[in-house]
């Protein structure tokens, strides 16, 4: 009778002593971080979608300042949502930077570091060029009291402002491209990213590389291939989301079994 309470709680002992020797699961942080950073990659898709492709982009016309303050001052409400929509997305940005840092950096801590202040750099060159179009609509916003000369006059700024708005963007797309590359090694590298999922990565990094040089080569006049290389990215976003939880990162071995593997 003794023998059957005991053995119990001595294998329960020898369980919980075992557990402790290998320390905490090293998977559980990149887990969470993986939920995170799928969940902040795929809030940015939906918000950069309506706040740049319906709420800002459609209210443009390239090349007529006058039809774009018109159209802008009309759905004025619609294009400062839009903006902050845009302010969202850089917020999660840093959010995305920070979690796929933790989601890779089992697999380089230095690369992952690096690819974490690309994309952090980005979104500072994006918050520049978002504040280009608050310039736009305070402008236009004064604008309706002006004579037609000067109206037309702040039509053309504005104008301007948006066209830097696109040109800073862009700028900022090519260092982008470069951390997605640097995502891609990562993931074709980690071994519990899917080796395809790694190679799309790259393919939507090098999108976006070159639709940013195209564009400036070719002054706006540009087929852009990144609509539909971007498919790399958000497949991402999604295997983070439906697979991340599932991810197993291997324990190193303790110093004492190394350094007893050693003698």
């Amino acid at each position: 009778m003794t023998n059957r309470t005991t053995e119990p709680a001595v294998w329960q002992h020898a369980n919980l002593a075992a557990s402790s020797e290998r320390g905490p699961d090293p998977s559980r942080p990149v887990r969470t971080a993986s939920l995170i950073a799928g969940v902040a990659l795929l809030l940015m898709s939906a918000l950069a979608g309506f706040g740049y492709n319906f709420a800002i982009r459609r209210l443009i016309t390239p090349g007529d300042a006058a039809r774009t303050a018109q159209d802008i001052m009309t759905h004025a409400g619609l294009f400062r949502f839009g903006i902050a929509s845009l302010f969202v997305v850089i917020a999660l940005d840093v959010v995305a930077a920070v979690a796929l840092y933790r989601v890779f950096s089992p697999v380089s801590k230095g690369i992952s570091a690096l690819a974490m202040w690309l994309r952090l750099v980005y979104a500072g060159i994006f918050t520049v060029a978002v504040f280009q179009l608050t310039g736009a609509i305070r402008l236009l916003g004064g604008s309706t009291s002006l004579p037609a000369s000067g109206a037309d006059r702040v039509h053309a700024q504005a104008l301007a402002d948006i066209n830097r708005f696109t040109d800073v963007w862009h700028a900022g797309l090519i260092l982008f491209g470069l951390y997605l590359l640097m995502i891609a090694c990562l993931a074709y590298r980690s071994g519990y990213v899917p080796k395809l999922l790694g190679v799309l990565i790259a393919i939507a990094g090098l999108g976006y590389i070159y639709d940013s040089i195209g564009l400036f080569v070719s002054h706006g006049s540009w087929t852009q291939v990144s609509t539909v290389t971007f498919i790399g990215e958000f497949l991402l976003a999604l295997w983070l989301v439906i697979r991340g939880r599932r991810i197993t990162v291997s324990q190193p071995a303790p110093r004492t079994e190394q350094a007893g593997a050693g003698r």
